[in-house]
């Protein structure tokens, strides 16, 4: 036996527009095509995407912080980095 529940669902005006047109162009029904859809983004969040491997640059700079900053107050190095300091 199938469940089914109701609920309601908040689509942005332009969305539904484009979902309801969707559903008549192929003969479905809007709640049809938002379970398939919903069923598809589930389904594809299980599986990991892996991208080219990115080479990322490697500083070859010498010294440190410049004088007066402490890497371990973040709470200073952000007020510097909005100017306050």
């Amino acid at each position: 036996m199938l469940r089914h529940m109701r609920t309601t669902v908040r689509l942005d005006d332009g969305l539904f527009g484009r979902v309801k047109a969707e559903a008549a162009r192929r003969g479905e029904t809007l709640t049809t095509l938002i379970e398939r859809g919903l069923r598809l983004v589930l389904a594809g969040s299980h599986r990991t995407r892996r991208g080219a491997r990115v080479k990322l640059p490697v500083s070859r700079a010498r010294g440190g912080p410049r004088p007066g900053i402490d890497l371990n107050d973040s709470r200073a190095l952000l007020d510097r980095l909005d100017g306050r300091q």
